[in-house]
């Protein structure tokens, strides 16, 4: 039987946090440019190339 992998699972914890935070900063810039001006369309396009390059979970 296989052991499992803490440190694999621990590093994926780690980089879905992190997705997480940038996403969060993003949507923070985007909703900060909305209200001075309308480039919140800019902030999108952002947000799915981020989870674009994603590994898929296991």
């Amino acid at each position: 039987m296989a052991k499992p992998n803490y440190q694999f699972e621990k590093r994926q914890r780690d980089l879905a946090k992190k997705r997480k935070q940038e996403e969060k900063r993003i949507q923070k810039l985007a909703a900060k440019a909305a209200g001075g001006s309308d480039d919140n369309a800019d902030a999108e396009p952002e947000v799915e190339a981020a989870e674009s390059n994603t590994p898929p979970l296991a």
